[in-house]
């Protein structure tokens, strides 16, 4: 009998569990199906938080965004509209799923005109195509309902300059940040170095992070809260690609100050082209003791790490540094890098040469949140870039030459114009000047740009 009375203890014990877990099975469905019942509040939200970064609501940024960037939002809108309308099938449109799509030569307007509108929405579609928004107002209005029907993540960018001014701009999910500051670059007439970079700031966190040129912006901008504080900026950050322009600091770390200084620029690009020109690339063999600081506590401990091409790596207490002995201490797939300031105040770190590694999801304090502290600024720079090689591979190195190609024609002139200068020729009366001067007459023309961003400075802060 004891058995059979256990037995159907467990029973009565394993139908509760079912039960329970049929509850909140169905208690989650009610959830989500009132939260599909009120689709305007659910969209409201999303347009806050998908579609602009930087400003209190959509309206504000729309707003703030230059007149011939909204009506390119709005042609661009216009025509992801026209392309996707003759493929809906909802139940509000007439037509069948075979009708074929108009010729190439068809107008901009006709696709939307193909399929018989609904019942009572004839005249109101010929009125939006036949007149077009005049006021910036009716333009917003319109770009607003565009961008909720929209497939595309698209959003709107709050860039700040380091004068407290700002640039708005219109950014979809397919645009590089290189896209993004070859965009600025024209907006603020500033001389395309290569310096030149987006960063973003967490103030809550007390750290920044320069993105990578080959980065899709939408995706990491996207992984913000709702109320973020973050910001983005549009700095010089001269060690963004200081591994190409001195690549012996980190395949050559172990020498002395003495011999890294002589190495010419013939050698520099043989060091470039034999670790980052091959089939594969070469990780800087990178390894010293850096402060590790405890979870939880404002307790920082040396631990001895190794850098590898899939992560850095840690001697255990009482191992030697084997690579049988090596413990994993995080991989490089789903982190990013990040600077932090003023962490030997809030963390009691022993100097203020630290960088965190974190998920970029993390936006707050965290136990998953990685702390490491250098001796000095050196040594930062030297494991911070030396991650970045280890992260990015050969990425890094295609982005360095895009932007070099973009800084080219700048140096270019600014060389030609300086010869020319100081050679103080001047065409005698009656020539013709030569075709560079007509060049040069058009830039004066050039009205004055809204934002001269300054000089990148010797030393990068925060």
């Amino acid at each position: 009998m004891l058995p059979c009375v256990k037995d159907r203890e467990k029973m009565d014990d394993i139908d509760a569990m079912f039960t329970h877990l049929l509850g909140e099975m169905d208690h989650l469905s009610q959830s989500l199906k009132t939260e599909g019942d009120s689709p305007e509040a659910d969209s409201a939200a999303q347009t806050e938080k998908t579609f602009s970064i930087g400003f209190n609501d959509l309206n504000e940024s729309l707003n703030e965004l230059e007149d011939n960037d909204l009506d390119a939002l709005m042609a661009d809108l216009e025509s992801k509209s026209a392309a996707q309308e003759p493929l809906t099938s909802e139940p509000n449109i007439g037509g069948t799923n075979d009708q074929t799509a108009p010729p190439a030569t068809t107008q901009k307007h006709e696709p939307a005109t193909a399929l018989p509108p609904p019942p009572g929405t004839d005249v109101s579609c010929r009125n939006m195509q036949m007149r077009e928004p005049q006021t910036k107002a009716e333009k917003i209005k319109l770009a607003l309902e565009k961008l909720k029907e929209a497939k595309m993540r698209k959003l709107i960018v709050k860039v700040l300059m380091s004068d407290g001014s700002s640039k708005t701009l219109m950014v979809d999910e397919r645009q590089s940040v290189r896209e993004v500051l070859d965009k600025l670059f024209e907006k603020t007439h500033c001389d395309c170095s290569t310096a030149w970079s987006l960063c973003e700031t967490n103030p809550e966190l007390l750290i920044e992070r320069t993105f990578e040129d080959h980065e899709h912006l939408v995706e990491p901008l996207s992984a913000w809260t709702r109320y973020s504080e973050n910001k983005i900026y549009f700095l010089p950050r001269p060690q963004k690609y200081v591994m190409f322009t001195d690549p012996q600091i980190f395949y050559m770390w172990k020498k002395d100050k003495a011999a890294l200084s002589a190495i010419n620029q013939q050698a520099k690009d043989l060091l470039v082209k034999e670790n980052f020109g091959g089939s594969t690339l070469i990780v800087p063999d990178l390894e010293g003791t850096l402060y590790l600081k405890e979870d939880g506590k404002k307790v920082w401990k040396p631990r001895y790490f190794v850098l590898r091409a899939s992560g850095i790596y840690f001697v255990p207490k009482g191992k030697t540094k084997s690579s049988t002995d090596l413990a994993c201490f995080v991989h490089f797939e789903k982190i990013n890098i990040y600077m932090t300031k003023n962490y030997k105040q809030k963390y009691r770190a022993p100097t203020n040469f630290c960088f965190m590694l974190k998920h970029p999801c993390i936006q707050k304090d965290s136990p998953y949140i990685k702390l490491l502290c250098c001796d000095d600024e050196k040594t930062l720079v030297l494991w911070v870039n030396s991650i970045r090689i280890a992260k990015y591979g050969t990425a890094l190195y295609k982005n360095y030459q895009a932007a070099m190609k973009r800084a080219s024609p700048t140096k270019t002139l600014q060389s030609a114009a300086y010869k020319e200068k100081s050679s103080g020729h001047t065409p005698e009366a009656g020539l013709s000047a030569p075709k560079t001067a007509n060049h040069t007459e058009d830039y004066e023309y050039e009205p004055p740009p809204d934002f001269i961003p300054p000089p990148p400075p010797e030393r990068t802060s925060f």
